[in-house]
């Protein structure tokens, strides 16, 4: 669990495919966000607790993201979000989000950063934390050691195209990386990695 000015920030793992869960709380009005219901509803929903979700926000369309999603949804009633892009192959979306639009978790807010290549509609979220860093929810766009897996001609230029100018351009080296796997990094620590990236094409 991270602690936040106004809230709290807890972060599980899922499925032997490692899929990061991340539950943001707001500690003044109770309000409860999700990122990504991956896999295993029931984990999930005990986590949750019975403070429920207003909101789950899926980062692509993958089936690894999205399979606890249903049943989450359907026990919460919590809106399901995703970019419109990718929002057709997710099986439950009741609003499409953008690049700009921002994600209320009581007083907490989650901005949207489109980020195209892993999937058409791939996004990051942005939580800004007066107290302490700026946390970034990457999906499987931006890892330790690289951007995620590309599928076509020109995916990789576009994606790590979309990350340098989207999340490294615009936010400082103690940024924290909460990817869609694995272990956490900040953008510190893979900025100097960002022309080898560029030049091994992965």
């Amino acid at each position: 669990m991270f602690p936040l000015t106004d809230g709290r920030l807890t972060k599980f793992s899922v499925s032997t495919m490692d899929n990061n869960v991340y539950l943001l709380g707001c500690a003044v009005t109770g309000t409860q966000v999700l990122v990504d219901a991956a896999a295993e509803p029931e984990r999930i929903l005990a986590v949750t607790g019975e403070a429920g979700l207003t909101a789950v926000v899926t980062t692509h369309r993958h089936w690894d993201h999205i399979r606890a999603l249903p049943r989450v949804v359907a026990a919460t009633s919590a809106e399901s979000l995703a970019h419109p892009d990718d929002a057709d192959e997710i099986p439950v979306v009741t609003r499409t989000v953008s690049d700009g639009d921002v994600v209320r978790c009581g007083r907490l807010t989650l901005s949207v950063i489109h980020l195209r290549g892993h999937t058409p509609g791939g996004v990051a979220l942005h939580l800004a934390d007066p107290a302490g860093p700026d946390r970034l929810f990457t999906g499987d766009s931006l890892f330790p050691g690289g951007v995620g897996k590309t599928w076509g001609p020109g995916d990789f230029d576009t994606l790590i195209g979309d990350v340098e100018a989207k999340l490294f351009a615009r936010f400082g080296d103690d940024t924290v990386v909460h990817p869609g796997h694995g272990d956490d990094t900040t953008l510190g620590a893979e900025r100097p990695h960002l022309a080898e990236w560029r030049a091994r094409g992965w």
